[in-house]
Formats: structure tokens, C-alpha cells, sequence
């Protein structure tokens, strides 16, 4: 049994990738290839190319998933801690307001780009869209 966990595919023949390593330096705004260079040339817009390894970036499809994952994440942790806080103090509407919606956007700003870097070193690690050298379907078919 494997102590580290795997992306790609094992019966194509490509060489697997290590995920988490990937995810990692994703996560970090890192290349996902060299863990050196960097993923994002500016708040959430992903670098062309790196300029460390030289592994291309372009053509990497995160979408909405990062935006889902963090109303996901952030989602939990404001409505379980305002219903813990609700259960525990006698706050005012107001107050909660004055708490609780700042919150939810500095946790928003501040997760949204280490969750894309992580979605893209995630696909990186699959081979996904164009990172295992072809094109996807979309990409080469513009007419589907």
C-alpha cells in the first residue's frame, strides 16, 4: 500500500503526480509542477505560464468550484458560530449584524484564492484540462 496519495491516471502510462503536493502548492499561490513559481499574477488571475519551471497555466478550468467550496466552508463556520453565540449572549439584532457580515466577507476574500490555487493543483495532478497535453472536447470542438 501506497504512503502518499496519487493524481493521474495509472493505465494511460503518464507518469502519476503526487495530489496533496500539488493541492499544497496550489493552496500556497504556488506552481503545482515546481512548487516554486508563482500560480497567480494578480488577485485571482492565474499566471500564463510559470516562470520558474515553465509549466503552462492558461488553459486550467476552476470555474465556480472555488466559490462553491468556500460558501461551503464559510457557510459552517459563521451559522455554527452565530448559533453558538446567539444560544450563549442576548446581542441585538445590530450587534450580530455588526459582527457577523464583515466576518463573512473577510473569511470569503481571504479563502478564495488559496481554495482556487488548490483546484488548480488539483487538476494539474489528474491531468485535467490541457494539463496532461491535450485538448478538452470544449477546447478543440468550439462548435459543441
Amino acid at each position: 500500500m501506497e504512503s502518499q496519495v496519487f493524481g493521474g491516471e495509472r493505465h494511460t502510462g503518464r507518469p502519476t503526480r503526487p495530489l496533496w503536493n500539488a493541492m499544497w502548492n496550489g493552496f500556497r499561490g504556488k506552481c503545482p509542477h515546481c512548487g516554486e513559481g508563482r500560480l497567480f499574477s494578480s488577485y485571482l488571475k492565474i499566471t500564463p505560464k510559470c516562470a520558474h519551471c515553465g509549466e503552462e497555466m492558461h488553459h486550467h478550468r476552476a470555474d465556480d468550484l472555488p466559490a462553491y467550496l468556500v460558501v461551503v466552508i464559510v457557510g459552517h463556520v459563521i451559522i455554527g458560530a452565530f448559533m453558538g453565540v446567539e444560544a450563549t449572549s442576548t446581542l441585538s439584532t445590530w450587534q450580530h449584524l455588526a459582527i457577523w457580515a464583515p466576518l463573512t466577507v473577510a473569511m470569503s476574500l481571504a479563502l478564495l484564492r488559496p481554495i482556487k490555487g488548490a483546484v488548480v493543483g488539483l487538476q494539474w495532478a489528474f491531468y485535467m484540462h490541457g494539463f496532461g497535453g491535450e485538448h478538452d472536447l470544449v477546447e478543440s470542438h468550439p462548435e459543441m
